[in-house]
Parts: C-alpha cells; structure tokens; sequence
C-alpha cells in the first residue's frame, strides 16, 4: 500500500528499508485516484517513534492513504524538535474546515492526572466532538481510548493498583465483527497504563460494545454505534518499546511494573520477543478496510 508523505519525514526511510511501499508527495500528487485521508493526533511524547509505528501498521492494505500529522496548539512538545514538528504537523484550527476518512488518537502518558487538568483537555474535547460531524470514523489508542469513553459517554476512570505493564492475551469476543475478521479466539495485546475503565461500566451503555477481553474481564477494545474504536492497549508498539520504557523508569528510580510476558522466560537479560504485530496489522487493516474505505463518502464534502 502507498502511504503518501513527506519525502523528509524520518518515518519514510525506516519505512522503506522494510520494504514497506511508501510514495513520495511527488509522486502521489501525478496519480488520478482519491486517496483516503487519514490524520494522527499525536499526543505520544516520543512523537517520530509513534509516527513510524502507526504508518507501519497502516501499510497492509492496496489503498493509497494521505496521513496528516495533528498536534495540539495548547500543549508545548518537551521531548520533539520544534523544527520537526513545524516541517511535519499541523493543528486542529488548520483543518478544523475539512472532512477526514479517518482518524487516530494516540495514547499519552497522563492516566494519574485528572481529564480536566491536562493543559490541551478543552482542545481535546472540541476534536473529540469535531470529529462526529467530520471524520467517518476515529481509533482512539490507550489513554486517548479511555478519555474518549468519558468524553463521549461519561464512562469513568479506574486507577489500576499498579500498572498494567507487559504483553496480555484477549478473547476475541465478536469474531464476526469486521474489525475482527481473520482475529484467531486468542490474541495478545502490548499494555503499559496506570488506569482502565470497568466493563460493567462499558456494559451499562446500549451504544457501546465489548470486543475484546482479558482473564480479568479488562477490556482490550470497545467499539460504538458511532464508529469508534477504542483499544486500551498499544497494538503498535515496536519490539523493543516496552523494554525502553521499563529502562527508562529503572533509570530514573521509579521502581516500575516489570512488563510481564515479555522476555523470554520473564528474564529481561534477554531479548524480548515480539508476539503481537500480526495481530495489529490486521486490526487496522480491518478498520480501513470496512470502517473506512466501505464507509466512507467518495465526496467528503458530502459527510454528515
């Protein structure tokens, strides 16, 4: 599949060299189709590393794809260059005018702060709601899922007792759900949050539905009736995310949640194993194939 993109964006070399079929703005702009458009609100701090992940996982499918890379105006990026997220994002109030085919929020690592303090929590809610009349239909990705959940539905946050760390195993509840399509009963799922939401909670909602859960009747992904998604795990993590991750906060004395079923033999002197890309790649494959593409309005001036 064509992702088109910036033919500087770091993401298009480490694409490629995995033989990833990634077309440069040039060469796009020559081809008379109409590609479907999809935006990444990147909330991650490490931003380039979450660009490269999700236009991986967006790449297994014959349709051309325009990505545009959102950031929020209101919150200022500690860990990103400001020359890059110049060059390559842009804001909400830059697109707020136009209609998307798609659209992901990231997760961002704010699970033990409160919605309503986090400084872009007011930009947030007006994509949030922009996005039922603009966009056919939005991935909201671990905290974003479960701030999504209460935005939309007034679903609360549960605080974890101590984070849900490491690589877990779903049940495939709805394996005729088209986003499931080709999912085996059985499937894993990177997790790394401080908080979920209760499926009794989701339950209580008619417009919202369980997909997919834990032993622990944690819910890994919930759909609505508005065509949203939201996954409470990371189905686009890299092999080594979890691991950096965990250094990271080793290093910095935190004393973190070991990530469980990770390395081999749960001994972090070796390397860890990657047992879920499958997966992924077929869940959003799923999603742009019969959310997106068979959704979607070939004018999208037409949406609702």
């Amino acid at each position: 599949m064509p992702i088109n993109i910036p033919d500087d964006l770091p993401a298009f070399s480490a694409l490629e060299r995995e033989n990833i079929f990634v077309m440069k703005e040039t060469r796009a702009v020559s081809q008379d189709i109409r590609p479907l458009k999809i935006a990444i609100l990147n909330l991650m701090p490490t931003k380039v590393e979450t660009e490269i992940q999700l236009m991986r996982l967006l790449s297994n499918t014959p349709l051309q794809i325009d990505i545009t890379l959102l950031v929020p105006a209101t919150h200022e990026s500690k860990n990103t260059s400001h020359e890059h997220l110049e060059r390559f994002y842009r804001t909400f109030g830059e697109i707020k005018d136009e209609n998307l085919d798609g659209l992901i929020i990231t997760g961002a690592p704010l699970e033990d702060i409160e919605y309503e303090e986090v400084d872009y929590w007011d930009e947030l809610c007006e994509i949030m709601d922009w996005s039922r009349e603009h966009v056919t239909t939005t991935v909201y990705i671990c905290w974003a899922a479960l701030a999504g959940l209460y935005h939309h539905y007034g679903v609360p946050k549960q605080a974890l007792p101590k984070k849900k760390a490491g690589i877990f195993e779903y049940t495939n509840l709805m394996p005729d759900e088209p986003l499931m399509r080709g999912i085996d009963d059985k499937f894993r799922m990177p997790q790394s949050r401080y908080a979920t939401v209760l499926t009794d909670d989701i339950l209580a909602h008619p417009k919202l539905h369980i997909i997919a859960t834990d032993i622990g009747r944690d819910p890994g992904i919930v759909i609505s009736d508005n065509l949203e998604i939201f996954i409470t795990g990371h189905m686009e993590y890299d092999t080594e995310t979890l691991a950096n991750e965990y250094s990271r906060d080793v290093a910095k004395g935190i004393e973190p949640a070991f990530p469980v079923n990770y390395y081999p033999g749960d001994d972090p002197s070796f390397d860890p194993i990657l047992t879920w890309r499958s997966y992924s790649t077929l869940v959003f494959t799923n999603w742009l194939n019969y959310y997106v593409y068979q959704l979607t309005p070939y004018d999208l001036k037409s949406m609702r």
